[in-house]
């Protein structure tokens, strides 16, 4: 069977079972970018259908060509840097890439629209909203003002965004992430596109607001029936709204087929490892991640064979010179590997992916005499003005913590997890000092730590470390590696000399899984999941007791996260460490911490024990986060009851009366509009924040 009957064939039935004419047709598409350094083949040969009212995926780790592939049907690369070298893109019997820039013009927003990964700089932030969205009414129709702004209002009401009418006219910093990711969506249906392509439309959102958008856009697609491309790394959110996923590596297409067939019956030795690492909420934590050990291939120079062999454990000779031809391994489902029928007939064990002996994970020897870290009715507030320049009116008050206590035992990690503004970040940021607390105490191995002098500080800091979310910008760009770690050892003394100093680094990186020759490289040398390895051993150069983890990996791709991970919990094993884990991907917590803090808008809502709070949780609101997560499983996602929470986090400046969380609560009462409700046990070693329970 050739390439282009199989891909003819490959979900050639849309969910409704009716069989259909193609929409959007990839072939062969080639994509180059012409660097200093030479020229990078970014997409290598990939081709993929879309049809009518179809919800098509694309995944990979970054750099493997999803969004350069989506820019190209958009005709939207840099220029002149990027280009396309070949192949075709048929939309509707046309070929996009033969058409005059004008004729293009004419195509985008009015029949292929584009949801971008950051709505904050894709709206420009002196237009108001309203503008923004008949802007693209006024160039693709003949429409006057009154009718472009009410088509605008109906825009806003269907994408759910509250008073409309007022909306229209205000800026894009006046919008949460959330509700300014609603207005994306509203620019690209404005002139009822048949096609848009969604690039990473949630990465930046919480997992509510991202679970609201997503089924928003799924019902959209069903209602209007518009077509969907959906580009993201999240396989949670693939097994939950595509109906057919293209799996790409290294600029080329490792599988394609249903989410069913994806998932079930993986065919490619990078989609296995790939399902494998990732951790899951509905499963309790025994045993360490799996991870896909090294890095993709530079596509400066790629390899000749599959471009997935340096890291497959399931290679043969065949595999280093050979390119795998992208062939159907049963109706519909299509793979690039040489083993792929042998994997289908005799199971993976034969061709050597058997899940590997994975250590299994043990309770921990917890010492819970007495607590390392103490928070005592934490607050930090923060003072602001009201307004900019000429129109500042007053002072406001944002209550980033409001009340906060909670214990950390020697040898534990506490999972701290919330929606973004809920004040995780500042309770971390508040225990290492880098902001002020307002009242409350923190205790740090019974120290005070809030009336800690400079030199008392200075000691308590070598024994409490932190790793940043971003290790890009928390790494000085001007200084090698070796110097970044060198350089605490040398400060607090721990080290005689820079010689001693560099010899302990080495080690330092090997214990994270790098080279100890990386210590003469510069940040920018290094991947993103480096980086994220140096942030660690430098934290852990001080050989301290206790480490913030803020996001650690949150901005990792998920094989980089599960390395990472894996990482955490051996040096915590090894150096008898204590984490404060605070993330909000609630499937990694639940995979690493061993008590989880669930935070709403500066207060805590509930503290539990893992497997008691993710099995049984009694806060309303720590249900409907569980229940807006994703789990990698077409089949379990499609018999799981889908409640999305409405609303989003209310301004921490004028933060709603009573419990905090009575605004989005489905079981608030007046009852709780008035009172505050008491942080108590509920079971044992169970504690909420409800009147409700």
């Amino acid at each position: 069977m050739t390439l282009t009957a199989d891909l003819q064939t490959a979900g050639a039935e849309t969910s409704s079972g009716r069989t259909t004419t193609p929409l959007l047709s990839i072939r062969n598409l080639h994509v180059h970018f012409v660097t200093s350094r030479g020229v990078v083949r970014a997409v290598e040969g990939i081709s993929y259908d879309v049809r009518p009212g179809e919800v098509v995926a694309v995944v990979g780790e970054s750099g493997c060509g999803k969004s350069v592939s989506a820019l190209s049907v958009m005709r939207l690369l840099t220029k002149p840097t990027g280009r396309v070298v070949g192949g075709e893109i048929m939309f509707e019997d046309r070929d996009l890439l033969k058409l005059s820039e004008d004729e293009m013009r004419e195509v985008r927003g009015e029949e292929i629209a584009m949801i971008f990964q950051e709505p904050m700089t894709s709206l420009n932030p002196v237009l108001p909203i309203g503008f923004q969205i008949t802007e693209t009414l006024f160039m693709h129709r003949t429409i006057t003002k009154d009718k472009a702004r009410a088509r605008a209002l109906e825009l806003l009401k269907l994408v759910g965004i509250p008073d409309p009418e007022r909306r229209l006219d205000q800026y894009p910093h006046q919008f949460s992430g959330g509700m300014r990711q609603r207005v994306m969506i509203a620019i690209a249906l404005a002139c009822d596109p048949k096609l848009i392509i969604a690039d990473e439309p949630t990465t930046a959102l919480d997992v509510t607001i991202q679970a609201q958008i997503l089924q928003l856009m799924k019902d959209l697609s069903r209602r209007l029936n518009i077509a969907m491309v959906i580009i993201t790394h999240n396989l949670g959110v693939v097994a939950r709204y595509a109906d057919r996923v293209n799996v790409m590596y290294a600029a080329k297409m490792a599988e394609q087929g249903t989410a069913e067939a994806i998932f079930a019956r993986p065919r490619h030795p990078y989609t296995i490892g790939l399902l494998r690492s990732v951790p899951r909420l509905d499963k309790p934590r025994t045993s360490k991640l799996e991870t896909i050990e090294g890095l993709p291939p530079n596509l400066l120079s790629p390899p000749q064979g599959c471009r997935f062999a340096e890291r497959c454990r399931a290679k043969q000779d065949a595999c280093i010179v050979e390119m795998p031809p992208l062939e159907a391994v049963e109706e519909g489902h299509l793979t690039a590997c040489l083993r792929a029928r042998e994997m289908a007939e005799k199971g993976f064990a034969a061709v050597g992916l058997a899940r590997p002996e994975v250590k299994t994970i043990e309770r921990k020897r917890i010492d819970r005499s007495k607590p390392l870290l103490e928070l005592k009715n934490l607050k930090t507030h923060f003072h602001v003005s009201r307004g900019l320049g000429f129109l500042k009116g007053g002072r406001a008050t944002v209550k980033a913590v409001d009340d906060v206590s909670f214990e950390v035992f020697r040898g534990e990690t506490l999972g701290l997890v919330g929606e973004s503004g809920c004040g995780k970040t500042t309770v971390g940021r508040t225990i290492l000092r880098l902001e002020k607390a307002t009242s409350g105490g923190i205790l740090f191995d019974g120290q005070d730590m809030l009336g800690a002098s400079a030199r008392e500080m200075k000691k308590l800091r070598r024994r409490v470390q932190v790793i940043f979310q971003d290790p890009f910008s928390s790494l000085n760009p001007r200084m090698t590696i070796g110097q970044i770690i060198d350089e605490p050892m040398l400060v607090y003394g721990l080290q005689p000399n820079r010689k001693a100093a560099r010899a302990r680094t080495g080690e330092l990186l090997l214990s994270v899984g790098l080279f100890d020759y990386m210590a003469d490289r510069y940040p920018h040398e290094l991947s993103g999941g480096q980086r994220q390895r140096v942030g660690i051993a430098r934290a852990l150069a001080l050989e301290p007791e206790f480490i913030v983890c803020d996001e650690p990996v949150s901005a990792l791709d998920v094989s980089i996260q599960a390395q990472i991970i894996n990482i955490l919990e051996d040096l915590q094993e090894e150096f008898g460490l204590t984490y404060l884990f605070i993330a909000h991907d609630l499937a990694v917590v639940r995979h690493i911490s061993d008590r989880v803090a669930v935070m709403y808008l500066g207060r805590v809502m509930e503290l539990a024990e893992r497997d008691p709070l993710y099995d049984d949780p009694q806060h309303p609101y720590t249900k409907a986060l569980l229940e807006a997560v994703p789990v990698p499983d077409p089949i379990l996602e499609g018999q799981r009851s889908h409640q999305v929470l409405g609303g989003e986090v209310p301004s921490p400046l004028n933060p709603p009366k009573g419990c905090v969380f009575h605004t989005r609560c489905p079981l608030a009462s007046e009852e709780c509009k008035r009172e505050v409700p008491q942080f108590r046990e509920i079971k044992p070693n169970h504690y909420a924040a409800c009147i409700k329970l």
